[in-house]
């Protein structure tokens, strides 16, 4: 079954195709700008030209939902259903966070906790289990100040994400692993969406609303923020 992954929740714009549980080609960039509006068309063009495949034998479409950067997921959104109205296939959404666990899960960590910068001392978060990865917290907008995940102080964790580096400075966990360059990925998608798609829990084309958590507020001067 061949997939296409849409994940433009963050300043990564990527994008995926598998062939079934088989990556076949991942073409994605991070921008500061959030480049998603310019990017997503010719990333998709290019992951079909480097998986060798045309855009009709595409069978599924699944998208990072978020939590993130509105814009970015009002872009990846409205595309992935402009895909499946077009050719007649499902979708699948998987919490954007999720992407970004996969790489550090059965590293002796117990707990893995991903942090979407979402401006001053606030971020996107759940916690997820460090070897099974199943969410045992709710994902939510957090604001971070010294008691934050205290909970975990004699725990080994690790914090990925964006939000990574001012946890870091904020944070009072000695044992705790910080890793910022880390962003949601396509690629992070297949394992969540195939299950998915086994179960047929599909996404309502028509009323499908990404997840952002928070309701948007514009902010006019600084045209490069979200």
């Amino acid at each position: 079954m061949k997939i296409l992954y849409l994940e433009t929740s963050s300043k990564n714009c990527s994008v995926a195709i598998s062939d079934n549980e088989k990556l076949l080609c991942l073409t994605e960039e991070v921008s500061e700008n959030y480049k998603q509006s310019e990017s997503l068309h010719t990333f998709v063009e290019w992951a079909l030209e480097g998986a060798g495949i045309s855009m009709k034998d595409i069978e599924a479409v699944s998208l990072g939902k978020g939590p993130g950067s509105y814009t970015g997921l009002r872009i990846g959104a409205s595309s992935a259903k402009g895909f499946c109205y077009g050719l007649k296939v499902p979708l699948v959404a998987v919490n954007s966070l999720e992407s970004m666990i996969e790489p550090f899960l059965d590293k002796n960590y117990d707990f893995v906790v991903p942090l979407i910068d979402a401006r001053r001392m606030e971020v996107y978060t759940a916690v997820y289990d460090g070897k099974t990865g199943e969410q045992i917290s709710v994902t939510e907008a957090k604001i971070l100040d010294e008691t934050s995940f205290e909970e975990f102080k004699d725990k080994k964790v690790i914090f990925v994400g964006d939000g990574a580096k001012k946890a870091q400075e904020i944070l009072q966990l000695p044992n705790a692993d910080f890793n910022d360059n880390v962003y949601p990925s396509a690629q992070y998608l297949i394992k969540k969406s195939l299950e998915k798609i086994e179960r047929k829990e599909f996404e309502d084309i028509a009323y499908f609303e990404p997840f952002y958590l928070k309701d948007f507020h514009g902010v006019k001067k600084k045209k490069s923020e979200d």
